[in-house]
């Protein structure tokens, strides 16, 4: 190295700088390398899964177009059940057919007037399909409890005590009427003026059960076209078998049930299927069950006999307008959450309101809560409460003159 010459030398150590150079190059190019090479793995691994759940969804389609390539089910009723395994339905295209079923069904659910499924080719039971149910039906069951109780009913012990025993006592205590040897009552009609309460009686009994609570507006089972309506009430009560124990409540019934006159018209006489339907429903050759009936009406004179005998409503409760007691009950109870003043004479009101319903003592309470809001007060005198009856029930009297004067004068 000594004898070498400068020249020599200058080349040496340029020749190890460029190794040096290339083998940091090469270092940073293995490095780049490697890099690529482990997100190649990643992206190789995210594609398989990608591609397994692109063959799932593949999967998945081809199943689908399988069954819409599968031919439609035929909708049949059974009519008998036989002995060797088979059963009698009859399809909705009209013929009957004797057929056997699937044995993976249970045979329980094969009973007549089951709703079924069949296979086009076979003819042979592939499902049981549920009942059919009107969706107004459907919406007619009441899932929560109303917030009513006993205790928030005024002036109608009697009645309470009535509806305990012909609507409560039988679902909660039914051995007691197997011990007597008597069957409980299984309808029951309130009547009597407006806003005495029947609503609030039937809003209690629900409350106070563990029944399934239906509720329905005679009103709604009238429909424009014919047979509808009888449809509407077979629906309801098979909703009322099958949620049982259950109460059926038909408010203003007197909407479909009036007494049936000889000359009518094509709406009259709809309406009178409808309620000939009602009343086979209620007392026909199949038993109700665990079905109670409470109906409301402030009509009762104008309700057909059919519907009055008993086996229908065993039981009537009378809904009158309260006395002076009553409303003093009723009048307590609508104001026990107010702010009154010292001097408010709860009794007064109540000698001042005769004549008044429960609805109309509300209104009373509700009305001398507005008037104390008015001016800007958070509680209420006894003007106020005065000033209330004047405006509720003078308003009421001034009306019935009225009525009474066109009645006299023509």
């Amino acid at each position: 190295m000594e004898n070498m010459s400068p020249n020599v030398l200058k080349k040496i150590e340029d020749l190890k700088k460029e190794i040096k150079i290339l083998k940091e190059e090469n270092t940073k190019t293995k490095r780049n390398l490697m890099w690529k090479v482990r997100k190649l793995e990643k992206d190789k691994v995210l594609l398989e899964n990608e591609k397994m759940r692109i063959d799932r969804e593949v999967k998945s389609l081809r199943g689908e177009i399988e069954r819409f390539r599968s031919p439609p089910l035929v909708i049949a009723t059974v009519t008998e059940v036989l002995d060797d395994g088979k059963v009698v339905v009859k399809s909705s295209t009209g013929p009957h057919f004797v057929i056997g079923y699937s044995r993976f069904l249970d045979e329980k659910s094969l009973e007549p007037g089951a709703r079924v499924a069949l296979n086009q080719q076979t003819f042979s039971i592939v499902n049981v399909l549920p009942s059919e149910k009107d969706p107004i039906v459907t919406g007619m069951e009441v899932e929560e409890k109303p917030d009513v109780s006993y205790v928030q009913i005024g002036g109608l012990e009697e009645q309470v005590v009535e509806i305990k025993e012909t609507v409560e006592l039988p679902l909660k205590r039914p051995e007691l009427f197997e011990e007597i040897g008597i069957e409980p009552p299984k309808g029951v009609l309130l009547y009597g003026p407006p806003g005495t309460g029947k609503t609030l009686l039937a809003k209690a009994v629900a409350h106070e059960t563990n029944a399934t609570f239906i509720k329905i507006v005679a009103s709604e089972f009238v429909k424009k076209y014919i047979g509808e309506g009888a449809r509407l009430v077979r629906g309801v009560f098979e909703l009322a078998k099958e949620k049982a124990p259950s109460i059926i409540f038909i408010d203003e019934i007197d909407a479909i049930a009036a007494k049936r006159l000889k000359s009518s018209t094509s709406g009259d006489r709809e309406v009178q299927r409808t309620l000939m339907q009602l009343l086979a429903e209620m007392d026909g050759f199949e038993g109700r069950g665990d079905v109670g009936i409470v109906a409301a009406t402030n009509r009762p004179d104008i309700l057909d006999p059919a519907l009055l005998r008993p086996g229908r409503f065993d039981r009537f409760i009378e809904v009158p307008i309260p006395n002076e007691d009553g409303r003093m009950e009723i009048l307590k109870i609508h104001s026990r959450n107010m702010s009154l003043e010292e001097d408010v004479d709860i009794r007064m009101i109540a000698n001042l309101t005769e004549g008044a319903s429960g609805a109309d003592l509300k209104a009373v309470c509700t009305e001398s809560g507005m008037f104390a809001i008015r001016e800007e007060r958070t509680t209420v005198t006894m003007n106020d409460l005065m000033d209330a009856v004047d405006k509720i029930i003078g308003m009421e009297r001034e009306d019935e003159m009225r009525k009474e004067a066109g009645v006299m004068f023509g």
